[in-house]
């Protein structure tokens, strides 16, 4: 009997095998251990995040949510509200041009990269991908340099699902009700004096006479906090695990650094951070033989999705001349990633610098810790030794 456990440890270390089982032969899967049905294939995926009037996001888009959190972020609401929410955070985010961070970005990367210098052994996450992420992001909000651990730590932990109790466990609650609360006081402190910062934007950004109310603010920067440190640092962590497994890759785009945004999209189809995602039915569908009711959550495996041989031919190549044109490592539909430029960014050059350094390293552990979350897959740590 097939079993889709998403919690299993052993699942995140490898979850392709499994993936394909369900695109092949059930592919609307009921998960006893998800409580949740599964669409694994690409298609489905696809028509259920254009159709938000079926499979809807306002009762939380996380496989394990946190809670409060369900209708109060941009991840979370429909249509109509979330069309004002959107608009509003877009405009927050483009007041400052994204050429403006090119060099900020750059000066973060080589600071942490210096570090490194004579190294011939580094823990890529620990010391290169969360720091730059949480230093990207401090830059962003003008955060108080003296809480950066504090805060990658808590955003950690938000994302994270005790793989035993199969739920949010009490210290990951615990974290995200100190993150809203932190970013409270930041709000406060802010509109006291504002200044040239994203936090800033959020808090003055007006479309015809309308702004975000303090709760949509504090509840943004909760979320863009989370996702853009862990998240951020998944997405970098998960390309140079990558690039550590094909070394022909690798010192392809170390002899030409052109080529590291195609890798970058390939790298987010074939093994994106960004694995699960869940809606909710408002109304009973009919998929391949498989009656789910309305009020049944539904689990969109973005990971299964981009490695669906129906979407993309030889999906388990790793190929960064492949160009995945509308692969799902950063959603889709309306509530697509707002963050992707921002993020492909920071890759990149994040990138163009570690690759001008170090051109070959591969890993030392055939086994890696993975980061216990029913949505994200990333690496823990990832100990690269320097050739």
């Amino acid at each position: 009997m097939f079993r889709f456990d998403p919690y299993s440890p052993a699942f995140d270390a490898d979850p392709f095998p499994a993936y394909k089982t369900l695109r092949d032969d059930y592919p609307c899967f009921w998960s006893d251990d998800a409580g949740m049905w599964v669409y694994s294939r690409y298609a489905d995926i696809l028509t259920a995040l254009n159709d938000w009037q079926t499979y809807s996001s306002a009762k939380g888009n996380l496989v394990d949510e946190l809670p409060g959190r369900a209708g109060a972020t941009l991840g979370t609401t429909d249509p109509p509200r979330h069309d004002r929410l959107r608009a509003l955070i877009q405009k927050a985010l483009t007041m400052k041009a994204l050429d403006h961070l090119v060099e900020p970005v750059r000066a973060i990367c080589n600071a942490h990269l210096d570090a490194l210098d004579g190294a011939k052994r580094f823990d890529f996450v620990g010391q290169v991908s969360s720091k730059i992420t949480v230093d990207l992001l401090f830059h962003l909000f003008n955060l108080p340099g003296g809480d950066r651990q504090e805060v990658r730590d808590k955003a950690v932990l938000m994302v994270q699902t005790d793989p035993e109790t199969r739920q949010k466990a009490p210290q990951h609650i615990a974290a995200y009700e100190w993150m809203t609360s932190y970013a409270a006081g930041l709000i406060a402190k802010r509109k006291a004096a504002p200044g040239d910062d994203l936090l800033s934007n959020f808090i003055t950004a007006e479309i015809d006479g309308e702004t975000l109310e303090d709760r949509e603010v504090q509840m943004t920067v909760t979320t863009l906090l989370m996702a853009g440190i862990e998240s951020l640092s998944g997405f970098m962590s998960v390309f140079g695990l990558n690039l550590a497994d094909h070394p022909d890759a690798r010192r392809a785009l170390a002899a030409d650094p052109a080529g590291i945004p195609d890798a970058i999209e390939e790298s987010l189809r074939y093994n994106t951070s960004a694995q699960r995602f869940r809606r909710c039915l408002t109304r009973d569908v009919e998929a391949h033989g498989q009656t789910m009711k309305a009020g049944d959550f539904v689990m969109l495996a973005y990971g299964s999705g981009n490695r669906d041989e129906r979407r993309f031919p030889d999906p388990n190549v790793y190929d960064i001349a492949r160009k995945p044109r509308g692969h799902l490592g950063f959603g889709g539909g309306v509530h697509a990633c707002l963050g992707t430029s921002l993020a492909r960014l920071a890759c990149r050059i994040a990138f163009e610098e570690l690759l001008a350094r170090f051109a070959d390293f591969e890993r030392v552990e055939a086994e890696l810790p993975w980061v216990p979350s029913s949505n994200f897959r990333s690496p823990m740590r990832l100990e690269l030794a320097v050739a």
